[in-house]
Formats: C-alpha cells, structure tokens, sequence
C-alpha cells in the first residue's frame, strides 16, 4: 500500500498488538507497539513509537536499515545494469508511492544475491522511512529528516566503495556523501527545487 494508508494503520496500531502489513510465503513484516517503553527510548513518545518485525518461518526479529542497505548493495552487484531501476524504485518508495507497485518489474528480474525478496525490502524501506518521520524525536540537519536514511539507500546502490566500507562508515553514524542529498535538503544552502529524477548521479 501506499505510504499515506501504511501510516493510517502505523497512527491507529494499538498497544501491544501484532499487525501484519506484508506476507510472501512463510515470511512476513509485522508492526507492534509496546505499551511499555526500555530505558533507551525513555524519550520517546509511547503513543508514536511502533517497532517493525519481521518474522521468517518460526523466527522472529527486529530488522533494522542495514537489512536494506546490503540487500540492495548485493543486487545491484549482481545486476549492474538494473541499478537505475533499484535507485528509481526505491527513490518512489520513499517519496510515498507504493513498493508493490514500484517493485513489480523488478520482482521479475533474477538477481544471484539477495537478503530477502524484493518486496520485503521496498516495504521494510518504507517502514522505516515512516518511523523516522513519525516517531524520531531529535534534531535532524537534514529536511526532510528522511532523507539521511534515503540518501543512504542511495548511495549503496550507487557507490562502487566495498560493502564492509559502507557498512562501517553508517555503523560510525556518518552522514551519506553530499552528493546523494544536499540539492534536495531544504536546510542546505544549495537546496534545489523541482529536480529531475536521479539528479544525484550528475551532481558533482
């Protein structure tokens, strides 16, 4: 579904409650809210915070955006040629439009590499995109605060840098490269309006 629908249910989940939002087999993403937050989120808002789950035949865990980043990394490795496609997908995903859509082209692609099917990283994107513009509640020197995750995504498709390098660099808490970001971050003197699509692999 559509980022505006996906964020109705994340607004109305209530506490305590498992929803799943995706299924594909014997994989499935799932939303919960606890009603009781950890110490590390102690500043959060209990009633916007809401956790992603994914759960794989009888495992259950937490996935974060790492899921995402190398699964796209590894695709775009085995298919170079695609990477256009994955960056324009994924730049849709996260402007709101829906990853079933945007993915079903691509869901008919082979790629040799890969975490999860197709579908399940565009909607985990999608997830996390809306629980950081939803429930994150610090500064961001980014506006749209997002774009830090999307710049990211962007950039480990694009990047010819290894894997383990980009890894370390978002594990360090680093900002993606300016490239990926700045024309389009409105807190950025260099903010650019009505952009092309993929501007980024021609910006300098």
């Amino acid at each position: 579904m559509d980022k505006a629908k996906i964020f109705q249910v994340v607004k109305k989940l209530p506490f305590d409650t498992k929803k799943v939002v995706y299924r594909e087999g014997n994989l499935s993403v799932f939303l919960y809210r606890p009603s009781k937050l950890s110490k590390r989120f102690a500043g959060y808002n209990k009633k916007k915070n809401f956790q992603i789950w994914f759960k794989e035949h009888n495992r259950e865990f937490r996935p974060n955006h790492m899921r995402v980043f190398i699964d796209l990394n590894l695709r775009v490795r085995s298919r170079p040629a695609l990477k256009k496609k994955l960056l324009t997908a994924f730049d849709n995903i996260f402007y709101g439009n829906d990853p079933e859509l945007e993915l079903k082209n691509l869901n008919k692609e082979h790629f040799e590499h890969s975490l999860n099917p197709i579908y399940i990283t565009g909607v985990l994107s999608q997830l996390l995109i809306i629980e950081q513009e939803y429930a994150y509640n610090k500064t961001s020197r980014f506006s749209p605060s997002t774009l830090f995750y999307q710049g990211w995504v962007r950039e480990f498709i694009d990047n010819p840098k290894e894997i383990d390098n980009l890894c370390m660099s978002v594990a360090n808490g680093q900002p993606p490269l300016s490239r990926y970001v700045d024309l389009e971050n409105k807190k950025s003197k260099n903010f650019t309006k009505n952009l092309k699509s993929l501007w980024y692999l021609t910006a300098k």
